[in-house]
């Protein structure tokens, strides 16, 4: 009996987080290019094909600095796709066919997820449209990217589990311990009481006080802190649970 091997294309989906100034966690999406398809249809993570002479970790870092114009970003390889179903929506079959001039029907991709400053100004050289979307806002993507965007934010609170550090690439370089309470509930999904937040945040020596505090506030002024990350290095300290 001869195996049914499969003939398969290979590609790499990005998602990429931010941290926006109303203190929500988002993600890059851009627009698909299809003149028959309504626009609110059109949103997909960044991606590509792998292209012959490439290594899927250089696949990656070509799709986001194509899409963010920044040449290294924190990048981690986390999950293959590969149901054999997952391009057989006929709007996707279609792209693809126009996208790449290749009948493709099966295609394989491996996942990334990414962090960028949401502040950081995005220098898209392949996509016309680049917008950042509020996690709890996205829209009902092609392929299986809902499934890959759920599959991230499990790999992330993996992710800072291990290294604390990586929360810090999605802060502005000053922040308050709010800002931090914030984004760290936001990704862990814990309930944490900010008091006790704010007692262990400060006993760790990495984040350092500022002699800076909030201005144009409508609250009371917090004092702001910077991260050191040589400091952090060191001491390789995790969050208490």
């Amino acid at each position: 009996m001869i195996p049914n091997f499969i003939h398969t294309y290979v590609s790499v989906d990005c998602v990429v987080f931010g941290f926006d100034l109303e203190n929500r966690l988002n993600i890059l999406l851009v627009q698909r290019r299809m003149d028959d398809v309504p626009a609110e249809r059109q949103r997909k993570l960044p991606g590509s094909l792998i292209l012959s002479d490439e290594d899927v970790d250089d696949a990656a870092q070509r799709v986001l600095h194509e899409l963010t114009g920044i040449k290294k970003m924190v990048l981690k390889q986390f999950k293959c796709f590969a149901d054999p179903l997952r391009a057989s929506n006929q709007d996707d079959i279609k792209w693809m066919d126009t996208e790449y001039k290749h009948h493709i029907d099966r295609i394989i991709t491996v996942a990334y997820l990414s962090l960028c400053k949401i502040d950081h100004k995005i220098n898209s050289t392949k996509y016309d449209t680049v917008d950042w979307h509020p996690i709890d806002e996205v829209p009902s993507l092609p392929f299986d990217h809902n499934k890959i965007i759920s599959e991230s934010l499990i790999e992330i609170r993996k992710w800072i589990e291990s290294d604390f550090s990586i929360i810090f690439e999605l802060l502005p370089k000053r922040f308050t311990i709010r800002q931090l309470y914030q984004l760290y509930s936001a990704l862990s999904e814990k309930r944490i009481d900010i008091k006790n937040f704010h007692k262990k945040i400060s006993s760790f020596s990495y984040i350092i006080p500022l002699e800076e505090i909030e201005t144009n506030v409508s609250h009371r002024a917090a004092r702001y802190y910077r991260f050191d990350a040589k400091i952090y290095k060191k001491n390789n300290t995790r969050l208490i649970k």
